[in-house]
């Protein structure tokens, strides 16, 4: 019988936060197995795909993006992430705001969404921790507490940026970034070619650059190319996995067991295996964004030193929130060229990107195939098209005060953020959630459930930071 201490299925942010705090804390005689359904596809090969050189034979099939799922009703939405070692580190764009205080406490203070069982302050430290990991560039001052200075030197400024820091000061900054602005280890300084998904200097963090070393410890055994589809599970005990390796069915037994697979596959394990918890599968969601570019009088916008400079905080946070969603705002400094004479840099582009709330009627069901998990996704919240509606407005009063010659909104919402939240949140009890504030399932308490799916309530910000941190004191509380 295959046995080990610790079972984890997948290799992305949070399983590999958690797997480091796990061996961190434990000793030389552990067993750990790790399980990823995609293969390693390293970045070497993946800028020769990018660059339409050949690659070798053996990645030729591998793709950079899936979306292996189906949908129960006529409402599409992409869900996209990467299936091989390392997930979506492999193609984020490496922004890490950090949630403010108020995320963990809709309900009491705003009365919508639910609490966190947790306060920002249970996860101060561990965002501390992840910062540091990833080598986070950032500022001095934040619209979020910190009890440590950021390790790199903020992202540039652009002239638009600097004018909106000098008015709102804290509320608006260079943006938290894993992409470095100085050579750091194996990274490089950012270059500012905007192509930050697949980073041409290798700047921005990565499992890869920087945790995969994790996965050589003698004391863990990865299998790629491995689709976990299944739980052994008898008397409220997960013994073990199933999965499906070669086009062969095998199983491996663990004393505890880490899912941190992304939310819609994390849930479709859990129903697979007969999880009668209301909530699981249900929360289905994802921020909503909406570009909106300005163009200016007598004011070129030149420099800033990243793809996204800056994060604006003016339309994040207040009893506003009571009615409609709160929004985070991007800096975009990708090339953008005005077609007129001698207005050329006379623009600016900037992205709204509202909070969600989580609704049981977006969910994830058993699919026919129990390797290809099935949707129903009716829409987002009526919270999101309210706070759309106050858009024009809010712009008018915080960006007022720039020499604006016109406005053009986009007025509908991109396609995905690519982020997948809150099918298997955290809570007091199952009667309000599927895990504890542990990340353990209320059910199988021996059985962590990671990732973005444990949001209670999703917010503007980026998830990655936030779901980081979760894993590592998810580890770190399980000793």
């Amino acid at each position: 019988m295959n046995k080990y201490d610790l079972i984890i299925v997948g290799t992305g942010f949070a399983s590999s936060f958690f797997l480091k705090k796990y061996l961190e804390k434990s000793s030389s005689e552990k067993k750990v197995l790790v399980l990823d359904r995609g293969a390693f596809f390293p970045y070497t090969e993946r800028l020769k795909q990018r660059r339409l050189e050949k690659i070798a034979d053996e990645f030729t099939n591998l793709v950079p993006y899936y979306n292996t799922y189906e949908y129960d009703n006529k409402v599409s939405k992409e869900w996209v992430f990467d299936p091989n070692f390392g997930g979506s580190s492999n193609c984020w764009t490496g922004c890490t705001p950090r949630f403010i205080p108020n995320d963990f406490k809709m309900r009491s203070l705003y009365g919508v969404g639910q609490d966190w069982p947790i306060s920002y302050d249970d996860l101060e430290h561990y965002y501390c921790e992840v910062e540091d990991i990833m080598k986070i560039a950032g500022p001095s001052v934040t619209p979020f507490p910190r009890s440590k200075p950021y390790l790199l030197p903020p992202q540039t400024l652009s002239t638009i940026d600097r004018l909106l820091n000098d008015k709102y000061g804290a509320l608006y900054i260079s943006q938290p970034t894993a992409r470095a602005t100085v050579a750091v280890d194996n990274r490089g300084a950012c270059c500012t070619s905007t192509v930050c998904k697949l980073c041409p200097v290798n700047s921005k963090f990565t499992i890869e650059n920087t945790l995969e070393h994790l996965y050589k410890d003698p004391r863990v055994s990865l299998k790629l190319n491995t689709q976990v589809f299944n739980l052994i599970i008898s008397n409220n005990k997960v013994n073990g996995v199933v999965y499906k390796n070669n086009g062969r069915e095998e199983e491996a037994f663990g004393e505890i067991v880490a899912l941190g697979s992304n939310a819609i596959f994390n849930a479709h394990i859990l129903l697979s295996a007969g999880d009668k918890n209301y909530y699981t599968g249900k929360g289905l969601s994802d921020q909503r964004g909406t570009f909106v570019n300005f163009y200016f009088d007598k004011l070129d916008n030149l420099g800033g030193s990243s793809s996204i400079t800056a994060n604006g905080y003016m339309m994040y946070d207040g009893n506003f929130r009571k009615d409609y969603a709160g929004c985070i705002i991007e800096s975009f400094n990708e090339p953008l060229i005005r077609s007129e004479a001698g207005k050329w840099r006379k623009i600016a582009r900037f992205k709204f990107i509202f909070e969600d709330l989580p609704s049981d009627n977006n969910r994830v069901l058993p699919g026919n195939d129990p390797f290809k998990p099935k949707l129903q996704y009716e829409g987002h919240h009526q919270y999101v098209d309210d706070a759309m509606k106050k858009l024009r407005q809010n712009i008018d009063k915080y960006f007022s005060f720039l020499p604006i010659e016109k406005i053009e909104m986009d007025n509908y919402f991109q396609k995905s953020e690519f982020h997948i939240c809150s099918t298997t949140r955290m809570g007091t009890n199952m009667e309000n959630s599927v895990i504890d504030k542990n990340l353990i399932h209320h059910t199988y308490r021996n059985l962590f459930v990671l990732g973005s799916g444990a949001f209670p309530t999703i917010t503007p910000a980026n998830p990655t930071l936030t779901l980081s941190a979760l894993s590592l004191m998810a580890a770190d509380k399980s000793f």
